[in-house]
């Protein structure tokens, strides 16, 4: 997370001094028309530059994982820089429209147009066709403004299924490439020819081609490899589903801990699943666990069948169990056991020397489902602890320092529902944890 924030303020910090530097010396009177003016650039800067970074995320590029520490944090900084573009589009939508407002309403009167200030170069052709275009970016802008902010605030909203978000979250790319227009025509000319122009330009086209990878449906499609349901076996009372594809040859090989993006069914698109298996060359299989959370979930198991098509894209996410110290503890909240399956199948096949707890929070646990749950800790040299919410209580920062020794020395790795993450994190940090040494999956994709 830390890598996130500091991502996010980098990219509005570092916008916000290009900006200032452009516009220093500010004018010695600064009128209210004049203010306006300068936070209708501002915002706009601010606006299209952070719109920009978030189309260039959600085209999954594998050189961003390194830095922010997998996709699903690229992913959560996507969703912050959302929230930052639609606040400083909401603002500045209000200083574009604020004096025409206070004149309607008889607040002030009609403010006169300034004149050029001298000194500064003409660029000619290029300005000329620009100011043609004024109007026409107005009115665009401004509907592609209502039209990327609804959208927006969908993508937010968790009960709206996933199927339609993803459908409707894609035309985003539609309003943002009507909003490059806009922002190029109505940016101050005098910005191309400062750094802030040239970054803002190179911000711009980075999205703009994002943007048409995305209506193209090229995203991920080079990462893409097809295979066949080999088998599938379902927990009803847990209502989880196993689910094993056999991979065509493109598939080059997964760590232990990635996730990856499975469709089943074309009309339903892709859906992000956690492998719970280690790659095997040999058998070329994988497995998914899924687990009936959603309207897709849900029915998962009465969907498939074995020797049905599906298609696999990935592998993507950093939450690998790589680290130095010579202790882990594992936390699992119910269906985020799968990461920790997949990493104990991997040291049944090349044991390690690491010392692991495995702590499995969980409401109710199928005997089935227990069993094999043991005997894959059992290959794997790991220390198996089960928690059950209904007859034991709830797994706390207290109850784990009680359960495994020498916890301050470990690194704890942590899959499940976010809230639960962030209150054993806190926790743990709090009572001498260091901070690093926590390490969380991003549960939600969205």
């Amino acid at each position: 997370m830390k890598q996130i924030k500091i991502t996010l303020w980098v990219i509005l910090v570092g916008l916000s001094a290009l900006w200032l530097f452009a516009n220093l010396p500010f004018p010695e009177e600064l009128n209210f028309i004049a203010l306006r003016n300068l936070l209708v650039q501002y915002s706009g800067v601010l606006s299209i530059g952070a719109m920009s970074v978030a189309m260039i995320l959600a085209t999954r590029m594998h050189w961003v994982e390194p830095w922010l520490n997998g996709l699903d944090k690229s992913y959560r900084l996507h969703k912050w820089l959302g929230i930052a573009a639609l606040t400083t589009s909401v603002v500045h939508w209000v200083a574009a429209k604020g004096p025409k407002w206070m004149v309607s309403w008889g607040i002030m009167g009609t403010p006169e147009r300034g004149q050029r200030p001298e000194g500064i170069p003409d660029l000619g052709a290029i300005q000329t066709f620009f100011n043609s275009q004024r109007g026409t970016a107005e009115t665009l802008g401004e509907w592609a403004f209502y039209g990327a902010g609804i959208l927006i605030i969908l993508a937010l909203i968790k009960r709206f299924p996933y199927k339609i978000f993803v459908s409707t979250h894609m035309l985003i790319a539609i309003a943002y490439l009507v909003l490059v227009f806009h922002a190029a025509v109505l940016m101050d000319f005098d910005f191309w020819t400062q750094p802030v122009g040239g970054v803002v330009a190179l911000l711009m086209i980075g999205g703009v081609v994002s943007g048409v990878l995305s209506l193209t449906r090229q995203i991920g499609r080079n990462r893409l490899v097809p295979g066949t349901i080999s088998r599938i076996r379902t927990f009803t009372e847990m209502r989880v589903t196993e689910i094993e594809i056999h991979m065509d040859e493109g598939w080059k090989g997964h760590e232990a801990g990635q996730f990856s993006f499975v469709t089943f069914d074309r009309r339903e698109g892709k859906h992000p699943f956690t492998m719970a298996s280690a790659w095997d060359p040999a058998t070329r299989n994988i497995m998914f666990i899924s687990k009936g959370l959603g309207d897709y979930t849900n029915f998962l198991p009465e969907k498939l069948t074995v020797g049905g098509e599906a298609k696999v894209e990935g592998p993507y996410g950093r939450f690998t169990f790589h680290c130095t110290k010579e202790r882990q503890i594992w936390i699992a909240g119910g269906i985020g056991i799968t990461p920790f399956i997949a990493r104990m199948k991997q040291m049944a096949m090349t044991p390690g020397t690491k010392t692991i707890d495995l702590i499995h929070s969980i409401n109710e646990i199928a005997p089935e489902a227990l069993e094999l749950l043991k005997a894959d800790a059992a290959a794997a040299g790991v220390t198996l602890h089960l928690v059950v919410d209904s007859k034991d209580g709830p797994l706390t920062g207290a109850r784990l320092r009680e359960m495994v020794p020498n916890w301050q020395s470990s690194s704890v790795w942590f899959c499940g529902p976010a809230g639960f993450g962030q209150a054993l994190r806190k926790d743990l940090v709090a009572e001498g944890l260091a901070s690093g040494a926590f390490h969380q999956e991003l549960f939600n994709m969205r």
